[in-house]
């Protein structure tokens, strides 16, 4: 039977297993609504609307860079929301971290642009980019926790696939909106202003995100923690300290996950409109219809770990991304033509597929990884760290690497992102049993 905790409404009534996961849920898929809206624009606006015209794929680069500054911020807001986490609460951080993420959000959509504003606009941009990063290192440990903790025995993973289920739903939302506009838009009209108005319309989800959240409270761990003794002065030493091990395998389990997703969505999305001639419309149908296999791969994952333990879900899943590195090639690297694009949807579809089969049982097993009292830090300080080093610099290196010796060099640095991912969790113990 679900364990539920006392509310602060005068009812006293328990907040019901539908409600926190829905909280778990519909904060997730803001968040990623959030930065997916920007990896999109990132990949078709941001480079010629920040930055001043150059040699050949230079805005582009400029554009991925600005993508990678928010990962290296998130390790920050995953110490800072963590520490708080630890120490005051989850609802309290979560309810903070999706109102920085938000604010940072409509900000962007506010900016003016380098043609008006010279380099001032694509510093302002840097520092809402962070703010992003910020809001969102706060945000996956938090509605984790709120669902693994709440899970009965034996269920952790199934509850741990809310959160994750995030990550689809906010990446469609994002996507159809961009496609909406392309459908609805001149590209004039995009680039002047359309490109905007996914950025402002995040104001309306974040109040949607708030009045779900507001009406939780704590997880029966963090509140037996508290009855037990004071929490940690300073969670991210303690985790530095007793837990590094953890951190360094959960780092590195997470790297291929990271890696698969943004080289089929945001480098994908670029160098199939760029490089291999297809429209903005088609690509971006493309890509909403393969991310409907990763919120596939994720539910059968999330129960498939409970059932068969945290491991085998993930070495299986780490072993079909590394076999996707060689089928990149053959199949992305199909040019827009008649007839030829299923190849190319074929892959997109299969690496979703592998990432929501790998990032399912990631919901629980990084919480279970680190204790009560550290948890919260431990989570996020880890999930977000696997952020530099398999997201931040992805598309800016995939760019370069197709450049030079084309996809094929894409899908060897794929391979060797599963390979790592691999190795980490052979390494690290079966954690379902905790």
């Amino acid at each position: 039977m679900l364990q539920t905790v006392e509310t602060a409404g005068a009812t006293g009534a328990a907040p019901s297993a539908g409600r926190i996961l829905a909280a778990s849920f519909v904060g997730t898929a803001i968040e990623f609504f959030d930065f997916y809206i920007y990896a999109t624009a990132t990949a078709l606006v941001i480079g010629p609307v920040f930055f001043p015209a150059g040699a050949p794929g230079v805005q582009q680069l400029s554009a991925f860079a600005t993508f990678a500054i928010a990962f290296i911020a998130r390790p920050v807001g995953a110490a800072l929301f963590g520490h708080f986490g630890d120490r005051v609460g989850r609802k309290a951080t979560l309810v903070a971290s999706l109102l920085i993420m938000g604010l940072s959000t409509v900000l962007i959509g506010c900016l003016p642009t380098y043609a008006t504003a010279g380099w001032w606009a694509p510093a302002a941009l840097c520092v809402l980019r962070c703010g992003q990063g910020i809001g969102f290192g706060g945000e996956w440990g938090g509605a984790a926790l709120l669902a693994v903790e709440n899970a009965p025995p034996g269920k952790r993973a199934w509850y741990g696939i809310f959160p994750q289920l995030g990550a689809p739903v906010g990446f469609i939302l994002a996507n159809l909106g961009f496609l909406g506009l392309s459908f609805g838009l001149s590209p004039e009209s995009f680039q002047a202003w359309g490109w905007r108005l996914p950025f402002l319309a995040s104001a309306a989800l974040v109040g949607v995100g708030l009045y779900v959240r507001l009406k939780l409270t704590e997880t029966p761990a963090f509140k037996a923690a508290l009855s037990e003794a004071h929490p940690e002065r300073v969670p991210f030493a303690t985790m530095l300290t007793q837990h590094g091990r953890a951190v360094l395998m959960g780092t590195f389990a997470m790297v291929a996950v990271y890696a698969v997703f943004y080289l089929s969505t945001v480098f994908a999305l670029g160098y199939g409109t760029g490089t291999l001639g297809y429209t903005r419309p088609s690509f971006l149908l493309f890509e909403c219809i393969a991310v409907c296999f990763m919120a596939l791969g994720t539910v059968v994952s999330g129960a498939a770990a409970d059932r068969f333990g945290r491991r085998p879900v993930l070495l299986s899943g780490m072993a079909a991304v590394f076999l996707l590195g060689f089928l990149m090639g053959p199949m992305l690297g199909t040019a827009a033509g008649s007839g030829t694009w299923p190849p190319v949807l074929g892959f997109l579809c299969l690496s979703l597929l592998a990432m929501g089969w790998v990032f399912g049982p990631m919901g629980a097993l990084l919480p279970e990884l680190f204790p009560t009292r550290v948890r919260y830090t431990g989570a996020s300080v880890t999930y977000n760290l696997a952020g530099i080093l398999g997201a931040s610099g992805a598309p800016y290196i995939a760019q370069e690497l197709a450049a030079y010796g084309g996809i094929g060099f894409v899908g060897i640095y794929l391979a060797v992102a599963a390979t790592l991912s691999f190795v980490a969790v052979l390494a690290m113990p079966e954690t379902s049993g905790r």
